[in-house]
């Protein structure tokens, strides 16, 4: 979508409700300003919600620890790389 907007005084610009509603920007929302290739880019500020990552985080782990083993300390103690290869000819 591609709208014509005028910059009023002191720099200020309007970004039309059509817009607003789309992407979700109510009033007291940042926004990100940034420069690239000439061209200005207004995009929303990503609210992170660190509960819900760390949540996400303990049900990856509970997924993936069933068929990953954890290794200990110690674990390879009584190992060595000659091992490994002793069966390569």
């Amino acid at each position: 979508m591609t709208l014509r907007i005028e910059v009023g005084k002191k720099g200020y610009i309007i970004i039309p409700k059509d817009i607003r509603d789309l992407l979700g920007i109510k009033e007291g929302d940042r926004l990100i300003l940034s420069v690239y290739d000439g061209k200005i880019i207004l995009e929303p500020e990503r609210k992170i919600n660190v509960s819900e990552i760390l949540k996400r985080l303990e049900e990856h782990h509970a997924r993936i620890s069933s068929y990953a083993k954890s290794a200990k300390l110690g674990d390879l103690a009584n190992s060595s790389l000659e091992e490994e290869f002793d069966d390569i000819s």
